[in-house]
C-alpha cells in the first residue's frame, strides 16, 4: 500500500481556523472562572468547590527559575563554552489567521 499525502483543502483550513477560534474563546472563559476562584480563595480561604459533575480545588505554589543567560554573562562564560553545552531541537508551528 502506497503512503499517500493527506489533502489540505480550503474546507479543512476553515475547520482548523474555526476550531482554534473556539478553543481560544473557551480558554478565555475558563481562565476568567479560574481568576474568580483565585480571587475568592485569596479573600475567603476557601479552597474547594463542588459542582454537579466536577470539583475544583485551588492550590498555590511558588516556582523558582534561574536566568541562565544573565548568570552566564555575570560569570563571563565564553560564548563557545555556552554553545558547546547548548542543545538545539526542531520545532514546527502552524499559524492560522482570519482573512
Amino acid at each position: 500500500m502506497k503512503n499517500e499525502l493527506p489533502v489540505i483543502t480550503a474546507d479543512r483550513i476553515d475547520v482548523l481556523g474555526g476550531l482554534l477560534k473556539e478553543i481560544k474563546s473557551l480558554t478565555e472563559k475558563a481562565d476568567a472562572i479560574k481568576d474568580d476562584i483565585k480571587d475568592i480563595a485569596n479573600l475567603t480561604g476557601d479552597r474547594r468547590w463542588t459542582g454537579n459533575s466536577f470539583e475544583a480545588l485551588f492550590t498555590e505554589s511558588n516556582v523558582s527559575t534561574v536566568d541562565w543567560k544573565a548568570l552566564a554573562k555575570e560569570l563571563n562564560i565564553p560564548a563557545d563554552l555556552i554553545a558547546k553545552h547548548t542543545k538545539t531541537s526542531a520545532r514546527f508551528s502552524v499559524k492560522v489567521e482570519a482573512k
